[in-house]
């Protein structure tokens, strides 16, 4: 499935159907009066966050979204039809725009909806403009336009962890290792293209979300990073994920992943965070790199000394993770990240 989480669309609402002139003709009832009914409503257009939505691949494909007209009124007091309403699904965490800046609306919540173009009110029939000086008024009323809105749509992925690293530091792999998601993995940069969910499945699910890999200078638009850097803008605690076998130190690093999230949004910097050293594997072998790596980990862990030292290939430490995870945030009160 493409991944799309930034289109631009247009809602037409129905318009409302039109009152109608008429009059009772019964044979036995002389002077029978009006009678005309009034004109149903146009259907409306509404949003609805849904975990069941993924994406807002649906709507690449189609821009436009019409509801129906109300159906006029009729004569013996008929009253039209009004139109039914549609409801388009979205992902939890779509944000809905208007370009007049009636709507800034954020869908975070399941099962939550969004009016976002009313229907127009149906027509008055002329039942309504009887009076004592106007017994047969041969007047109604047509009914109202719907609304027209031109919306911008943009997904910030909902995740309770969002891992930060840069490209090959192993994040597509600690994803699989710790729940059933089965994102592209492979031993070069950018496999990861689009970001991935998973759930850790513990008392209480955990979301989890793969961001691809940050490049310095992607908070102004190098590599995919400011493409997909909103996403971690969402999650409520950050993972920072770094690897021994990198071409900078693991200090060296962690700062300049610090100072891309600072460019981006510094609010980032207060969340709540993880590190994971990655590939630990490699500290096992007898050799002079392998040595360099054994003081390096023994420096950052003395600065640092919640870090974890974990293998997500061979599954070392995930256990130390998992419960971090779970005495991190299933019991600690929980926050909403906007």
């Amino acid at each position: 499935m493409r991944f799309v989480d930034e289109v631009k669309i247009r809602v037409i609402a129905g318009k409302g159907g039109n009152g109608c002139v008429s009059f009772r003709r019964e044979k036995y009832i002389p002077k029978g009066g009006p009678d005309g009914g009034d004109g149903g409503r146009g259907g409306s257009i509404y949003f609805e966050a849904s975990h069941d939505v993924q994406t807002l691949l649906d709507f690449r494909y189609q821009r436009e979204y019409r509801a129906e007209n109300g159906e006029s009124g009729r004569g013996a007091m008929c009253y039209g039809k009004a139109a039914d309403d549609i409801i388009l699904k979205v992902p939890t965490g779509t944000l809905i725009k208007s370009e007049d800046g009636t709507i800034d609306e954020d869908l975070c919540v399941h099962g939550q909806r969004l009016l976002a173009a009313k229907g127009g009110k149906g027509g008055l029939g002329n039942i309504h403009f009887k009076n004592s000086v106007d017994q047969a008024p041969r007047k109604s009323t047509p009914g109202e336009e719907g609304e027209e809105l031109e919306l911008e749509l943009e997904l910030k992925l909902l995740s309770q962890i969002g891992f930060v690293g840069f490209p090959n530091a192993g994040k597509s792999t600690l994803l699989a290792s710790l729940t059933a998601a089965t994102p592209k993995i492979a031993d070069y940069p950018f496999t990861t293209l689009t970001p991935q969910l998973g759930v850790l499945k513990l008392e209480e699910p955990i979301t989890i979300a793969d961001i691809p890999g940050i490049i310095e200078g992607a908070h102004k638009g190098a590599g995919l990073g400011i493409q997909f850097l909103r996403h971690i803008s969402r999650a409520s605690h950050l993972l920072f994920l770094l690897a021994f076998d990198s071409t900078r130190g693991l200090e060296e690093t962690y700062r300049a992943l610090l100072q891309e999230l600072e460019q981006y949004d510094a609010v980032l910097l207060n969340r709540p965070r993880f590190i994971c050293i990655n590939k630990s594997d490699l500290l096992d072998v007898d050799s002079p790199q392998a040595e360099l790596w054994r003081a390096e980990w023994k420096a950052f862990k003395e600065k640092y000394p919640t870090a974890l030292l974990i293998s997500a290939k061979h599954q070392n430490g995930l256990e130390i993770v998992i419960e971090t995870i779970r005495d991190r945030i299933l019991k600690t009160p929980r926050a909403m990240v906007s």
